[in-house]
């Protein structure tokens, strides 16, 4: 008799066992969160591939901190090159194979748009989308949190400062032929209709393109005094670089995608200097102030000088370099990370998403970064960050920053 209710006991113990295992969340242990994240380590925007490798720093800071509740962040990112079909293979690999909890940041929108439907099918939580596009929040998607300023806001802010405080008032862009791109054609028009002004030349550019002699000199016969550039490094380097040869200098203004100075002062050999640019962090016009430079390397604030000590300094590789797109990625996954404290040990994805909800003026080394519960019909309820500054490039590698935060405004899509 005895016997038999050890066996019945050991069988309950054995159903229970599964009965808690297959309910258990996706992606979580006992002692781990698997987190995914795609970008370029190779290919055309490989100088952003360091977004996931600051990522991969700021995860093991925390592992070495204690983890999250006991947990550590077991972290998996791959090298898609900036291609939308590798991009959603090797999401499908990390998925089917091993299972993620959710996805962070993630370079690209044209790689990030490949996977959405994926995820979003399947509600599997991403988190701060390494792309400022509006696809990310219209229509918003329940389990989508953007954290990166809207490309459209960027251009707002350029045509705004370009012509109120230089006194330009003949715009031309080069833009990369895709969403990206387009987004940003679109907000500097906007911007420019307020005004009463025409963009004078608008360049579409592939990302397989390398010759941009056509382009500057259609920027030429236009008499461009200001040129917006939403393209990638790469391109930003040529063009840059074919203008100087073939002396064309106008005011150069470029997207938050390529705000690393010193990456851009290195690609450029010294050209990117006295660009102008939007960003959203590193810096801090409120605490620096408006006309100071800041050097990147040895930043003034308190939260960037300990994830440059912790994060940078005993994680990253010997190669790596400190800057604004290493440290991005830490910025666009902080939210998620305060969502993860806040939720507890109970860890599911339904209370991650209920956290994330609650996320009002988050301050990182971002921007205020806010959401709100969930609403199909309002898109701001997942746009997370709004504000964007501009700065310089000196000549020098440092950065003088030209603005107080602005809030822009959003432009929803034509239906």
């Amino acid at each position: 008799m005895k016997k038999n209710l050890l066996s019945v006991f050991a069988v309950m113990v054995m159903i229970l066992g599964l009965v808690l295992t297959a309910s258990a969340e996706e992606g979580v242990t006992d002692t781990e969160i698997h987190i995914g994240q795609w970008g370029p380590q190779t290919g055309p925007a490989a100088p952003w591939g360091a977004v996931a490798r600051g990522t991969d720093a700021y995860f093991k800071m925390i592992n070495a901190e204690g983890g999250i509740h006991g947990r550590k962040l077991v972290h998996h990112y791959f090298d898609d090159a900036y291609n939308p079909a590798k991009t959603l293979a090797g999401v499908k690999q990390l998925q089917e194979d091993i299972g993620m909890f959710a996805y962070v940041s993630g370079v690209g929108t044209a790689p990030g748009l490949a996977v959405k439907d994926y995820l979003m099918e399947r509600k599997i939580p991403w988190l701060g989308p390494s792309a400022g596009s509006r696809h990310w929040i219209q229509p918003p998607n329940k389990y989508l949190f953007n954290s990166y300023p809207l490309y459209l806001g960027d251009a707002q802010l350029l045509c705004k400062y370009g012509h109120e405080t230089m006194g330009f008032k003949k715009f031309a862009i080069a833009y990369q032929n895709d969403d990206y791109g387009k987004q940003g054609l679109e907000g500097a028009q906007k911007q420019l209709d307020k005004y009463g002004l025409k963009l004078v030349e608008q360049i579409p550019v592939n990302v397989a393109d390398t010759d941009m002699k056509p382009h500057i000199m259609k920027f030429k016969k236009a008499e461009a005094e200001a040129v917006l550039l939403f393209v990638g490094p790469g391109h930003v380097a040529r063009l840059i670089g074919t203008g100087k040869a073939m002396k064309f200098n106008p005011q150069w203004f470029s997207t938050t995608t390529c705000g690393d100075h010193p990456l851009m002062m290195a690609i450029t050999k010294g050209l990117y200097a006295g660009t102008i640019s939007a960003a959203f962090g590193m810096m801090d016009p409120g605490a620096i102030g408006i006309g100071n430079k800041e050097d990147t390397n040895n930043p003034s604030l308190p939260l960037l000088a300990k994830y440059k000590k912790e994060a940078f300094d005993k994680f990253a590789a010997k190669e790596e370099r400190w800057g604004m797109t290493f440290t991005a990625g830490i910025g666009y996954v902080e939210p998620f990370v305060e969502a993860l404290k806040r939720v507890g040990r109970d860890l599911t994805r339904e209370k991650v998403v209920a956290e994330m909800e609650k996320i009002k003026n988050f301050k990182g080394i971002m921007g205020n970064v806010s959401y709100a519960p969930f609403d199909p019909n309002d898109p701001l309820c997942r746009i997370g960050q709004q504000e964007v500054f501009l700065v310089r490039a000196e000549a020098d590698g440092t950065s003088t920053i030209l603005t107080d935060w602005f809030t822009t405004d959003f432009i929803p899509m034509e239906k």
